[in-house]
């Protein structure tokens, strides 16, 4: 694993973007920095940090995807392995609130944003970019997020994490290349608030009551409605009140 570390960035995932477009890098290079001033999240929203408190990270993913219908099959791949190394923290009540933010109880403590790209040849590749709250302690104005330190008062070692967590990507990355069918059940297993009664608004602005049931093939929330149905939505389409 080729690993860079910067100081500061305007976003890891745009320095490895364009890094990746001007040389061959080795698959699984990763990006960090301490500070990041313009950090993405899901829909252009923007992902704030505090200096040196954090793990900000970018992936290079390489000679996984062939096919654009199996892209959610990444964030399964990466969402679980941010689960896993930090269920062997001993971090409590961990969950992936669809489609890969992780949750500590009602909290968010980290976000995932994968950017594909397809080449000329047909080849797919991907920049993974995660924001894992780790030594953060204020949290003003934002009140469903937090972080490692907060939940369980202690100080976490960033270095320790972040190899932890690319070593945990690369396992699941190529287990889900041959057999992702575990990793689709285990994702499953732990989509926070599954299979219970939750408000949602569309994207009209109506509220309606809905039941997740799991996600689609391609990655869409199913959600039980009220008249016994299952409706599919986009991560545009939907948004859980919580």
């Amino acid at each position: 694993m080729k690993l860079i570390k910067l100081d500061a960035i305007d976003s890891t995932n745009e320095f490895l973007k364009g890094l990746s477009n001007k040389q061959e890098l080795e698959n699984f290079t990763v990006v960090t920095a301490e500070n990041q001033t313009k950090g993405k999240g899901q829909m252009g929203a923007v992902w704030a940090s505090e200096t040196s408190k954090n793990l900000i990270m970018s992936l290079l993913v390489k000679d996984f995807l062939v096919d654009i219908c199996q892209i959610f099959n990444l964030n399964i791949a990466v969402s679980l392995a941010v689960i896993e190394v930090l269920e062997s923290f001993k971090i409590p009540n961990l969950s992936i609130k669809w489609p890969n933010d992780i949750m500590s109880y009602n909290k968010k403590i980290g976000g995932i944003l994968i950017e594909n790209s397809i080449k000329s040849d047909g080849t797919i590749v991907s920049i993974v970019g995660l924001g894992l709250n780790v030594n953060q302690t204020n949290f003003e104005n934002l009140p469903k997020a937090s972080s490692l330190t907060v939940i369980c008062d202690a100080k976490f070692d960033k270095d320790e994490l972040l190899f932890s967590i690319c070593d945990a990507i690369e396992k699941n990355v190529k287990l889900c290349k041959h057999s992702p069918a575990g990793l689709w059940s285990d994702y499953s297993n732990k989509l926070y608030k599954k299979g219970l009664p939750m408000p949602f608004s569309d994207q009209k602005n109506q509220n309606f009551m809905g039941i997740i049931q799991g996600v689609s093939s391609v990655g869409k929330l199913q959600v039980l409605l009220e008249d016994d149905s299952i409706a599919e939505f986009d991560i545009k389409e939907i948004q859980m009140l919580y």
